[in-house]
């Protein structure tokens, strides 16, 4: 990694070295067209890099499986999403503050919990009964 390419992904430092070397070329080959975006661009960039940095493991990967997640949606979802985007892009900077204080103040999802995963499997009329309580369907 050269110098500018350091001084471009500076925000991912604290980060480097545990990242899997697939995300590492993809971060190098972002640094690489960094000098070709506009002064926007590339502020854009790095406070994206910055907020990135801040996510916890659970939070990057939550944020990928959206991503694949949308990639794979319809037309009509992806289309839905990008209304949605563009009518929160138009709210009042203090609007958005509420929404972003309200987002932060709702749990983070948790992932689904693994196959493997040793909890009974309870009927949807068995959750409604007390547990060992008799049965009132035949």
């Amino acid at each position: 990694m050269n110098a500018e390419q350091k001084r471009t992904l500076a925000p991912l430092a604290g980060e480097w070295d545990k990242m899997e070397g697939f995300r590492r070329k993809k971060w190098l080959g972002i640094a690489q067209r960094y000098q070709t975006l506009s002064p926007d661009e590339q502020t854009r960039m790095q406070r994206r890099m910055t907020t990135w940095a801040k996510l916890t493991p659970d939070e990057r990967k939550l944020a990928r499986d959206q991503f694949k997640s949308l990639q794979k949606a319809p037309p009509e979802k992806k289309e839905a999403v990008k209304l949605k985007w563009q009518e929160y892009k138009e709210l009042p900077e203090g609007e958005k503050a509420r929404l972003k204080t309200e987002a932060v103040s709702r749990p983070t999802p948790r992932p689904a919990p693994s196959k493997t995963a040793t909890a009974p499997v309870i009927a949807p009329e068995a959750g409604r009964q007390a547990i060992g309580a008799p049965s009132t369907t035949p």
